[in-house]
């Protein structure tokens, strides 16, 4: 099989890459990723608040391929159709699966399905169709060699099976080095920390953002 890692870019939900670790498991403030404006947040304090957040829309950001939007490009059409949302006391909801699908479909001309009920053998059969699947898994996946603390909560992206048919090859938003944020682990490994849903979408299949395109539009 060709290698899987040589498909689809590899982004971080963080700027910088090399921050990643000291960021998700070093209690270093986001704010002082001193690469937050490529993200395209308007201010140290929002990438801050949001980008934590933003695993999905960054699985999404690789499914698209070259010249896709910012991360918090994506992050506001994504606001726009009720895919994140915001309580009373500003805490952060989402990703919510369905209106984030009819804004990758409407928007970004991807096809994309939910899959509230999802098995591995599910998942293999879908990469074997060519789509890629974000999947819902525990965020300590990049410590496969420790039990695995629960599922979900967490997404990632799934590329393709791994060269011996028998695992996944996945990139991982929030990976803290080369080898977590393009891993491989076998089916049994990935599915405990799998929590049995996500959203699949079409490889190879963007037609480019509508123009204007919006909930209703």
């Amino acid at each position: 099989m060709t290698c899987p890692a040589c498909r689809f870019a590899v982004h971080t939900q963080f700027a910088s890459p090399e921050l990643v670790g000291p960021i998700v498991e070093g209690g270093l403030d986001p704010a002082a990723d001193p690469g937050w404006a490529d993200s395209g947040a308007e201010s140290p304090a929002e990438y801050a608040r949001w980008a934590g957040h933003l695993c999905g829309v960054t699985c999404l950001r690789m499914a698209l391929g070259a010249g896709s939007p910012p991360l918090f490009a994506l992050r506001d059409g994504a606001l726009k159709y009720g895919a994140y949302t915001e309580d009373a006391e500003g805490s952060i909801r989402g990703l919510v699966y369905a209106p984030f699908a009819q804004y990758v479909r409407e928007v970004h001309g991807l096809d994309a399905t939910v899959h509230r009920h999802l098995s591995t053998d599910e998942i293999v059969a879908l990469l074997d169709e060519g789509r890629t699947v974000m999947a819902s898994v525990h965020y300590a996946i990049r410590h496969p060699e420790q039990p695995a603390p629960g599922r979900g909560g967490h997404l990632v992206l799934l590329t393709s099976r791994t060269p011996d048919g028998k695992g996944v090859h996945f990139h991982n938003p929030s990976g803290t080095t080369a080898t977590t944020r393009a891993a491989e682990l076998s089916l049994p490994d990935f599915e405990r920390f799998f929590a049995g849903r996500g959203v699949s979408l079409a490889d190879g299949a963007r037609r480019g953002p509508r123009t204007g395109a919006g909930p209703g539009a």
